[in-house]
């Protein structure tokens, strides 16, 4: 490795985007993995911590530095393409960004959340993922990381390459290394078909299993104080069949004026009178009618969200979702408890990563939501307390109140993560409250 300086610091203050996450730390913004390196080494020898941060998207404190915050959009872009879509990125790249250039290319990521400003390495640190319930979240779709650990050392791995550290750091909570460099699978580029209208949370349930395979991309959004819902269903074409984007304008009555500016309206108006809740949700789940539309799939995956929140999302068996969501129906109505934002509901096929949310079964995800600068209180403790009871386990970005004894009982491979952790930092340098907290301080677990 060629020796660099570690970046000059600056002081600053940092916040998350829905501001509930702030801090104040060095900042450092390097521009390549030796310089990653000299940050990591000159930290470990001062006894101090580093947090790297993408896009601050999360609502949990995972990225919130101690002591010194490095920023990753020094490490942007893609670095190259082969012929089989192996797809290599800078790790402070955005997603929104990547899916631009991976177009211009003939590419697409098999399949994205429908949020897209979050940089490649915070999307896969924390488990990010779509929906589809034959496709695994984003880090299903990573070949390779290049990873800088603690002591300066620059590892590059893979399933022939380091396999144990691969198989942990797809999602590695930022825990294992920082992450500088991801080569992705990417698949020719493809349009969805979207069809998108009215439902019912009694039929969802109903038929639970049928309706999210029923297309290849299903989700569902339902609206509490009613049985309504929206629902959007997503089917894979190919670009030769053509697109037929939504018009100008119905587009921006859509996704703009109703989905954020009347929505930030409404949830203003419950704010102020929360006993309005209950009519506005009624008035916003007739609001957004039938529509039925192709385009690039990215731009179909991806909806716009202005108005901020706080976010807590479960991932339950799949065949335990409708159960859950009845419960947490029958809950909610029988509370005097106000809730402006809908339900989503998503589903993930199962994979083989240590902590990804679906690792080993096949799951379905749970999120609530309230305003940005409210208190979450009984509605998220109930979501929380019903997922639980089916061993549920929160998205890692995500608000929840678990702990790393009450985590390592819901993750078969937990014990597995946290071993390669002890052994790449063993002095704890990357690690911060929440990751004590989930994970435990570092060489507190011992075998089963």
């Amino acid at each position: 490795m060629t020796e660099s300086p570690a970046p000059p610091e600056d002081r600053a203050r940092w916040r998350n985007w829905a501001g509930n996450q702030r801090a104040v730390a060095d900042v450092v913004r390097p521009g390549s993995a030796d310089e990653v390196a000299a940050v990591l080494t000159a930290a470990t020898a001062a006894g101090r911590r580093v947090r790297p941060i993408g896009s601050g998207h999360s609502f949990t404190g995972i990225g919130s530095p101690e002591d010194v915050q490095l920023v990753c959009d020094g490490m942007v872009g893609v670095r190259s393409v082969t012929d089989d879509g192996l797809v290599t990125v800078g790790s402070g790249t955005t997603l929104h960004r990547l899916n631009a250039e991976l177009l211009r290319r003939g590419w697409s990521m098999t399949n994205l959340g429908d949020i897209d400003r979050q940089t490649i390495a915070g999307a896969l640190a924390t488990g990010t993922h779509g929906t589809g319930a034959r496709f695994g979240g984003l880090a299903t779709q990573v070949r390779g990381l290049e990873l800088v650990t603690p002591d300066g050392e620059v590892l590059a791995c893979s399933a022939d390459r380091s396999p144990d550290v691969f198989r942990a750091a797809r999602v590695g909570l930022g825990a294992l290394g920082v992450v500088t460099e991801v080569t992705l699978q990417a698949e020719p580029a493809f349009a969805l078909r979207a069809v998108e209208g009215p439902g019912t949370l009694t039929a969802a349930l109903g038929d639970f299993t049928d309706l999210m395979t029923s297309t290849d991309h299903v989700e569902f959004y339902w609206f509490p104080h009613t049985d309504a819902t929206l629902l959007k269903c997503n089917t894979r074409v190919p670009l030769e069949e053509g697109l037929h984007p939504l018009p100008r304008w119905r587009a921006v009555w859509d996704d703009e004026i109703l989905a954020n500016a009347a929505f930030a309206g409404v949830v203003a108006a419950g704010r102020r009178v929360p006993a309005l809740v209950p009519p506005l949700a009624r008035m916003s789940a007739k609001a957004l009618g039938a529509r039925t539309w192709t385009d690039h799939s990215h731009r179909v995956f991806v909806s716009r969200r202005r108005v901020r929140f706080l976010e807590m999302e479960y991932a339950v068996p799949c065949a335990d979702a409708a159960a859950v969501l009845a419960e947490l129906r029958r809950v909610h109505e029988a509370s005097d408890w106000r809730s402006a934002f809908p339900v989503e509901v998503r589903v993930a096929a199962a994979d083989d990563i240590p902590l990804s949310t679906a690792s080993g079964r096949a799951t379905a995800y749970i999120a609530a939501h309230v305003p940005a600068g409210n208190e979450p209180g009984p509605w998220f403790d109930a979501l929380e307390q019903i997922a639980g009871e089916v061993g549920g386990r929160p998205h890692w970005g995500k608000l929840h109140g678990l702990d790393a004894g009450q985590l390592r009982d819901r993750y078969p491979r937990y014990d597995e993560f946290v071993a390669v952790r002890d052994r790449l930092d063993p002095g704890g340098v990357l690690s911060n409250a929440y990751l004590d907290r989930v994970l435990g301080p570092v060489g507190a677990h011992r075998p089963r």
